[in-house]
């Protein structure tokens, strides 16, 4: 039964597929006592702890995973580092003006690098590489968005990574036609995502954290302490965080139902190209790239000469449900549009196909709150660009455990009034209706190609 359990979980995206023989830590089987217990073992809740256990090397810190390390979103995203806050920078200054988008694009700069001293200093070996990252435009219409971006850019001062790119000068790296122009950001990581959390794991635990795998919180109770109810056992702890993002509105005993919805998006993997598939597609660099379409597509190279792709398709569960993760229209439509980009690779077979849930909201901002005192302090609303984002949040989170003040402490994303879900119909009906219109949209932009 836990040899299937642990098959079935290493199915869940390429990354964990091909992880190799995974140790998962046993389940939680009595009752203990914690002074922080952790709700997701991911990359906000490892991060956490880990900062947590540095500042406070003699508290009890305990972390409860409901499946395995890697799970979630930590172990199935595209494994991109990158400065993207919320959905797009004229979404920020829109929903929060022109200084709290510079604010967020610092805090971002900064997630960057976090992740990147974090790997380098505990040598993780999460297949990291910081190649940066294009943003192109293939019609018109994509074209006059990309260059108004990059006019907003100039004009808030968020431009020191970022510069122009050409038709010409991207005709010399990428072997297609289909590029109008780009943005092209050199403060962009990549990263391999289930070895990423799964290090995090081991750093956790060489200062003495706790982690349970297998270990669902079926209950939550509030009263001097806070109980967590897990199916072999409990926790009583002083404080709790609850880093399940995407999974959050699935909990029992505490309000979080209208604070985020997951979305989900999907990806697909090439198997691995010769030296001359390379050589005809170009990409010389081998930097990341995405579309400048509503429904973003991105691209990335693997270590091992892999092509992984995924978005231009979104689906939404109703209510509870997060049986959502196959989509074989959403997969088909990667690979047609990945061998519309590069016809040369019109044989390639795709060796792996996955999809998972992100955590949005309605004003498309991450958030960081607390629940009824300061007792409970939860984080979700990633948009779809958690990996820097969750590292640094994770930090973030243990400076306010530690009732510390800092410059993370006093980001504007702390405890801000957010805009609430409907119910679970009009939130599901609206989901839909968004996404076929953003879809639609997409379609007339590119009527022409």
């Amino acid at each position: 039964m836990i040899a299937n359990e642990q098959k079935r979980f290493a199915q869940k995206s390429f990354w964990l597929n091909s992880y190799g023989h995974y140790e998962a830590n046993p389940p939680l089987t009595a009752n203990i006592k914690a002074d922080v217990c952790i709700l997701g073992g991911g990359f906000t809740g490892l991060s956490c702890a880990y900062e947590f256990k540095k500042i406070n090397p003699n508290a009890t810190v305990a972390v409860l995973e409901s499946k395995v390390i890697g799970y979630g979103a930590s172990g199935r995203n595209g494994g991109f580092s990158m400065k993207l806050f919320g959905l797009e920078p004229e979404v920020t200054v829109m929903r929060w003006g022109e200084q709290k988008t510079i604010e967020a694009h610092q805090y971002m700069m900064q997630a960057v690098k976090h992740v990147q001293q974090l790997v380098e200093e505990h040598d993780f070996d999460s297949d990291y590489q910081h190649p940066g990252m294009l943003r192109v435009a293939y019609s018109d219409r994509q074209l006059q968005r990309l260059g108004s971006s990059y006019e907003l850019f100039q004009k808030l001062g968020i431009d020191s990574d970022i510069s122009w790119r050409a038709k010409e000068k991207l005709a010399d790296e990428f072997n297609t036609d289909k590029f109008l122009a780009g943005i092209y950001e050199s403060e962009t990581g990549l990263l391999n995502p289930a070895k990423q959390v799964r290090e995090l794991k081991r750093i956790c635990q060489e200062l003495g954290v706790q982690i349970y795998e297998t270990t669902p919180a079926i209950d939550i109770q509030e009263a001097r302490t806070i109980t967590i109810a897990t199916p072999k056992g409990r926790v009583t702890s002083d404080k709790l965080v609850i880093a399940t993002n995407g999974y959050s509105h699935t909990l029992s005993g505490v309000k979080l139902k209208n604070q985020q919805l997951p979305i989900w998006t999907y990806q697909i993997i090439t198997e691995p190209l010769t030296s001359a598939q390379w050589q005809a597609v170009g990409w010389q660099r081998r930097q990341a790239f995405e579309d400048n379409r509503h429904l973003v597509h991105y691209f990335r190279p693997t270590v091992d000469g892999r092509i992984t792709m995924g978005g231009g398709r979104i689906d939404v569960a109703y209510g509870s449900n997060m049986d959502k993760d196959s989509n074989n229209s959403a997969w088909q439509h990667c690979e047609e549009h990945l061998k519309w980009l590069y016809p040369q690779l019109q044989d390639i077979k795709i060796a792996y196909r996955w999809g998972g849930p992100t955590s949005v909201n309605l004003d498309m901002t991450p958030e960081i709150g607390y629940l009824n005192s300061n007792k409970i302090i939860y984080s979700c609303g990633c948009i779809g660009h958690g990996v820097s984002l969750t590292h640094l949040n994770g930090k973030l989170i243990a400076q306010l455990l530690s009732e510390q003040s800092s410059d993370l402490t006093d980001f504007w994303i702390v405890n801000r009034k957010a805009i609430r879900l409907p119910g679970d119909i009009i939130s599901w009906c609206s989901a839909k209706v968004l996404s076929q219109g953003l879809a639609l949209a997409d379609k007339f932009d590119e009527r022409h190609l």
